[in-house]
Formats: C-alpha cells, structure tokens, sequence
C-alpha cells in the first residue's frame, strides 16, 4: 500500500510561537494605537485594520479628513471594510445605506426614510507620517496624545511593517532593557544620561553607546527616546563621528492576544561639514543623505530586527527576577500599568485565550529591594561586558523585513 502521504510533513520543532503557546496574554493596552501609515490612506481610499482583537474599518474623506469606524454596519452588519467612500459618505456595500462624517446614516439605497443608526466611531488622528486610532476598555475620550515630532533631512521617510507574535508593551519596554543592547544589539558599552523620566503617559531617556566598526574605529552614538503610551516611540540618534542624525519612529500595536503589528519609520540625514562653505558644504550633505538613505534605513531595519525572534517567543514575566544591570525595567512596569484595565487575580484572559492574564496593580510588581530583587540606581551605568550579539535576519517562521519607501 505504500505510506501515507497524509503525514509525510517535518514534525513541529523549535520555540513556539508566543500566540500559540497558551500562555496567559497581558490584556490590550488603552491609548492610541498606529493602524496605518498615511501615505496608505488617499482620498477615499476604505482600509480595514486589526486593532485589539477587532476589525478598525477606516476611511479618508474628500476633504481629506480621516474617519474610524467600527466594522459591521448597523443596518444588518455587512462588513464595512467592503464598502466604499462617495463625497463625504461611506456607503455599504449590501443596501447602500450611506453614512456621513458623524457617522449618522444619511440615506438608503432604496430612497426611503434612513434609521436613526449612526455608525460607532473610534477618535482618530494623524501624526508624524502614521494613523492613530484610539481605543480604551471602557470607552473613555482620549486624554493625552502623541505630539508631531521633529523631522531632520529634506527626503521623504522610509518605512516598514511586520507583523508577529508578542506584546506591544514588550517592544516600548525593549528602550529601557539596557542590558540587551550589549547582549543582543552588540553595543561594547553604554552609559545613561540621568534616570528615565516619566510624566503622565510620556517618558523620556537618553543613552551614549560606546561601538567601534571597521575604518572608523572606536565612536559613541547619543540616543535620546521619548516614549507615549505603550503604543509610540521617537528615537533621535547621533553619531558626531559621521555627522548622521536620524529619527526613528517605532510604533507597536496589539491586534490580538500575544500577536502584533510594528511599523517604523525612518528619516535621515547627515550634518553640513563646517569647514566648507554654506552652498558647498549643503550640497555634500545632501549628497551624502540621499546616497547612504537606503542603506542606513536598512541597517535600522536589521537592529530592530534582532529582537523579532525573542518578541515572537517570549513569555511576560511577571514578576521579573532581575539583576544588577538589566536597567529601571520595574520602574517602567509600574508606570505601564496606569494602561490597563483595572484587574482582579481572578480576571479572564482576554476573548480567545486561556489563562489568567498578569494583573498589572494585582500586587505582583518589582519594587526595589522587594522579594530579594535588586534594582539599578536610577541613571547609573550599566554592566557592558556581555558578548556582542550579531544582527541578523530572523528565524525561519517570522517575517521578512520589507523595504517601504513613501512615495513623493
């Protein structure tokens, strides 16, 4: 008879996925959440994104304002996504109910009265090259925002967007987990320029990393970060050596339990030589952005892509057994929690998963000296003596890193 085909197939080996593991999911985070890039939404152009295990049906008007809505249309729940935009209108695609920018059902496809049905609407925002969509577990207005930050360079952004298993909390947490960068991002040393700074839903930090590279020998990097929510990033780089400045947008997203969505955007450029003059000295910085662009974007790509296979697996701990040089990760848990709902020990995990999700403010948090868990001194200097790591694509199974350059 011969063997069955059926299962001829590899047998199932290697970490598992952090969305199929069955481990207890942290709960999705309140606040804004980048569902889009804004080149992707053009003039009544009709996207549908994951947000929190959800659909987000979103839309841009003919006036160029953006809309968010919920994905099932009131009438009798097509799916919006599927609809398209006409002047100021979404109209469905089943009956051509239309709705206007209040999202109030404006007419029927038939030419009779429309219910009074009006669409759910989430607030929506568009800042620094991305779409924000805002979403809280028990329905509250937006009360902080994400500001429009610095650009540097005269060329447009590029961008990228992968999507994996892990936590968006996961990724924000990564900017104050210094220990990794010289374990995994193979920085030789690296110093802190005070402690982390934390007001409302923002944080700021700075860091000096000490590497070295074949040619330019030893040089150091100053990185300033300012963090909003669990859901945005703005990271400026320096390297005085080379005269590159570079701003780094990193935003996270949860669309499910243990699963997310990253998108980063990139704009560079390189500082004018102050020993040529003016015109001359613009022109070789211009020359320089435009030449190593793709380049320096690429390399941006593949350091942020150096934690993808630890974000895909990885399990939240919690609480964290930490040790001397790790960097202020308690602090920063207990200020995240102020981004989740509040939580019993007995809370469900979230819908399609199984387990007791960490309760952030359950008790179980990482103060210093508690449970015999030492903590760094705020803004001293970190152990650098782990063995550089190496940079390098992820393992099979997880995403590619797609190169987005935004058309201009």
């Amino acid at each position: 008879m011969g063997l069955s085909r059926k299962y001829g197939t590899a047998i199932t080996e290697g970490p598992t996925p952090a969305d199929v593991a069955g481990q207890a999911a942290l709960p999705y985070p309140d606040g804004w959440a980048a569902v889009a890039f804004s080149e992707e939404l053009t003039r009544g152009k009709v996207l549908t994104r994951p947000l929190a295990g959800e659909d987000v049906v979103l839309y841009r008007l003919g006036t160029g304002a953006l809309r968010a809505v919920k994905p099932y249309c009131p009438h009798l729940g097509a799916h919006l996504g599927l609809g398209k935009v006409d002047g100021e209108d979404l109209v469905c695609p089943f009956h051509l109910f239309a709705f206007g920018p209040d999202g109030a059902c404006v007419r029927t496809g038939y030419e009779t009265a429309p219910p009074r049905s009006p669409l759910g609407q989430y607030p929506v925002c568009e800042v620094n090259g991305a779409v924000l969509v805002w979403r809280h577990h028990d329905g509250r207005a937006p009360d902080w925002t994400v500001p429009e930050w610095h650009v540097v360079g005269h060329r447009p952004a590029r961008s990228g967007v992968w999507e994996m298993a892990g936590h968006a909390q996961e990724v924000i947490e990564n900017s104050v987990d210094l220990g990794h960068f010289a374990t995994l991002h193979g920085w030789r040393r690296a110093e802190t320029g005070g402690p982390v700074r934390y007001d409302g839903a923002e944080f700021r930090l700075s860091m000096r990393a000490h590497e070295s590279a074949p040619v330019l020998g030893e040089f150091t990097v100053d990185v300033h970060v300012e963090g909003y929510g669990l859901a945005a990033l703005h990271v400026d780089v320096h390297t005085p050596r080379v005269g590159l400045r570079m701003c780094t947008t990193v935003l996270p997203t949860a669309i499910g339990p243990n699963r997310m969505q990253l998108r980063q955007l990139n704009r560079l450029t390189f500082d004018e030589p102050a020993r040529l003059p003016a015109p001359l000295a613009r022109a070789v910085s211009r020359a320089a952005t435009r030449v190593l662009d793709r380049a320096v974007f690429k390399a941006s790509c593949a350091f942020t892509a150096a934690d993808f296979p630890v974000w895909h697996h990885k399990q939240y701990v919690q609480p964290p057994r930490l040790a001397h040089g790790d960097g202020p990760i308690g602090p920063f848990r207990r200020w995240a929690r102020r981004f989740y709902p509040p939580q019993s020990a007995t809370a469900p995990a979230p819908a399609g998963r199984t387990g007791t999700p960490p309760a952030p403010g359950s008790g179980a948090e990482v103060t210093t000296g508690a449970d015999g868990i030492p903590s760094p001194a705020p803004g001293g200097s970190s152990r650098r003596d782990g063995t550089p790591g190496r940079v390098g694509a992820p393992e099979p199974g997880l995403p590619e890193r797609p190169e987005r350059p935004s058309p201009h």
